[in-house]
């Protein structure tokens, strides 16, 4: 049963009890009772028409400060052109609210000293009118009248505003359908359908571990180095090739190379055994030499048994390794390695193991012994490898390149390949907005438990439908990198930045003409700090594999610090910031941090739930676009 039915089915149970009450003649109880019941019908049903109207006024003086601003943004100084203009917007602004009549008699639109004002009546339909209680008569009109005033200074501003929007694998559920449906709601209210003369812009920044600059992220960390091409590569070996003549199935092997000249403890390598391949391209040690002969044992120190291999039929040579390191030796011109650098192969033909296997593709290696064009490599001990063929990339793997290879938390290898995210800006210009040519911000290097988010920013736009089809297209995934967030919603309503967007770019910083805003939503504690581009070892639970994260420190420290140095800053600029912490804790590090944040206890929001989260952000945008509404 809906309201209106239960309200007049109480009105008629009332309606008739007064009427029995009113011709009872038996005592003075009942006389009194009736002179009662107007009262504590209205008391009964009354609240209800006033929280309706109470929803209305809220709903008018939105449309009307709309309309309001229509008429201060247009071109027309006499009071005939402001009435039609503020008119015409107010009543396509009440168009989604039907059951509210205007009353275009009491609605005023006037110009006095370069202000617009405005004052507007609607009649909202009651639920308790028409009640007659006899003998009393009808108590309440059909319609309660509802009121809104705004004054609109034709000097108004520019309005841009950043959002920043946790799209965290903790948001994942009824979180982020709430948090889509906020986000749109308060782009309405900001971005005006009318933009001249000021426009009102929206710039989205969508975070988890990091923030995603897409196609722009070369303008703002720098372009990664990449590859150089392999054109050789040989086995690093000294002396002259001596002729193996034999070699025998036994345990150890017993290799027979005339007046070999090699020592105990020397590596040699082996080529072209034929019958006996199990011998080529691989490393061995000389132990038990005489002048002829000498028996071989792995790079371990075991002897290599021989009794199972096939029967050596001749063609072999054997070589000393240069200074017992059997290295490969890479040619790539002008590689820009240097010694004890990591480097990365893709695409080398040949150098294959015997399984078929590269020995070099897909791996990292130091590098040593380093020139202009060549460089060398160790590959895995005792490992066989084929000649080079043709082809293939090298590719340097230190922080700036597009692989950076490190020791992860257990002191293993780990490389990982740079992103199109961004994370935290180190050194001098950590906390201010600095140009990114003269202060890049951080790179990063993902492992795949924690990839680069999805989502891309979006510059600063009065296109509602764009930024609303963006935010329908968020897919929440990662872990919490709030300071990186906060730092590219300054970043998105600087001026600096606009290189990165020059069609969209901010304005300069000046509060009288444009006001500026960043709006920071969470629903949970930053864990995701960095270290070169990598998660570092201080990355809390739920910030991905430990194998994945870099052995050492956070390069600017904890994350929340971050944030809050990031906010100060770029309140100090003149920034305005409101915060948001989404079914959070009120005592927590997110909450603090929140309340630091905000320029004002009021700008601070801890909604609940998703209707929580619906009013704090229709609050924001209401208060965003009345900043230039002077009363």
């Amino acid at each position: 049963m809906d309201l209106a039915r239960w309200i007049a089915r109480v009105t008629r149970g009332w309606r008739d009890f007064a009427g029995r009450l009113a011709g009872e003649t038996r005592g003075n109880v009942a006389m009194l009772f009736a002179l009662s019941v107007p009262v504590l019908i209205l008391m009964t049903v009354g609240g209800v028409d006033i929280h309706r109207a109470s929803t209305v006024r809220v709903n008018l003086q939105d449309a009307l400060d709309a309309a309001a601003l229509a008429a201060a943004r247009s071109p027309y100084v006499d009071n005939v052109e402001i009435q039609r203009v503020g008119m015409a917007s107010l009543r396509a602004n009440l168009k989604a609210y039907p059951n509210i009549t205007l009353r275009e008699a009491d609605t005023t639109f006037v110009i006095q000293d370069e202000v617009v004002v405005a004052d507007s009546k609607v009649d909202v339909r009651t639920l308790v009118a028409n009640i007659f209680l006899p003998p009393y008569g009808k108590f309440m009109d059909d319609y309660l009248p509802v009121g809104a005033h705004s004054e609109v200074d034709r000097s108004s501003r520019n309005i841009e505003v950043a959002l920043v929007l946790d799209i965290t694998g903790s948001m994942a559920g009824q979180r982020i359908i709430d948090l889509k449906a906020a986000a749109k709601q308060l782009v309405d209210i900001v971005v005006q359908p009318i933009q001249t003369p000021y426009y009102s812009r929206v710039a989205l920044t969508p975070y988890s571990m990091g923030v995603n600059l897409g196609s722009r992220a070369n303008a703002a960390r720098g372009t990664p180095v990449g590859s150089t091409a392999v054109t050789g590569a040989t086995m690093n070996l000294a002396g002259t090739p001596k002729a193996v003549t034999a070699a025998s199935r036994t345990n150890p092997v017993v290799i027979t190379a005339a007046g070999h000249g090699f020592n105990n403890n020397d590596v040699v390598w082996i080529t072209g055994a034929a019958g006996m391949s199990q011998l080529n391209n691989k490393p061995f040690r000389v132990w038990n030499r005489t002048s002829d002969t000498f028996e071989i044992y792995t790079l371990g120190g075991y002897r290599v048994d021989g009794r199972y291999f096939d029967s050596y039929t001749g063609n072999a040579n054997v070589q000393r390794c240069q200074d017992n390191d059997c290295s490969v030796i890479i040619t790539s011109n002008s590689h820009g390695l240097s010694n004890n650098d990591y480097v990365y192969f893709t695409d080398v033909g040949g150098l294959r193991d015997s399984n078929n296997t590269s020995v070099v593709n897909g791996r990292f290696f130091l590098v040593g012994n380093a020139t202009t064009n060549t460089f060398t490599i160790e590959p895995s001990e005792g490992r066989g490898i084929s000649p080079y063929a043709s082809g293939g990339q090298a590719w340097c793997a230190q922080p700036g390149c597009t692989w950076f290879a490190f020791e992860n938390m257990y002191g293993n290898l780990q490389a990982h390949r740079i992103s199109s995210c961004v994370t935290e800006r180190t050194g001098a210009n950590a906390y201010t907005d600095a140009a990114p040519s003269g202060g890049r911000v951080g790179r990063n290097y993902p492992g795949s438990s924690n990839p680069c988010l999805r989502a891309e920013v979006t510059p600063l736009t009065s296109d509602r439908a764009a930024l609303k089809n963006a935010i329908d297209d968020y897919q929440v995934e990662g872990s919490t990198a709030g300071q990186i967030g906060i730092g590219w919603g300054w970043y998105m309503v600087s001026p600096n930045f606009n290189p990165l967007w020059p069609a969209n770019g901010a304005a300069a910083y000046n509060a009288a003409e444009t006001l500026k805003a960043v709006v920071i939503m969470t629903d949970g504690e930053f864990n995701t700090p960095y270290c070169s581009g990598v998660i570092s070892r201080e990355g809390g639970s739920g910030s991905g594999d430990n194998r994945e994260k870099i052995n050492c420190a956070a390069d600017n420290g904890n994350p929340f610090e971050q944030g809050k140095r990031m906010c100060a800053a770029m309140k100090a600029r003149g920034i305005l910031v409101y915060t948001v912490g989404f079914q959070i804790a009120a005592d927590g590090d997110a909450a603090d941090l929140l309340r630091t944040c905000a320029s004002t206890p009021a700008n601070f929001f801890l909604p609940a739930s998703g209707g929580d989260l619906s009013e704090a952000f229709a609050a924001i945008g209401r208060d965003i676009t009345q900043l230039r509404i002077s009363k």
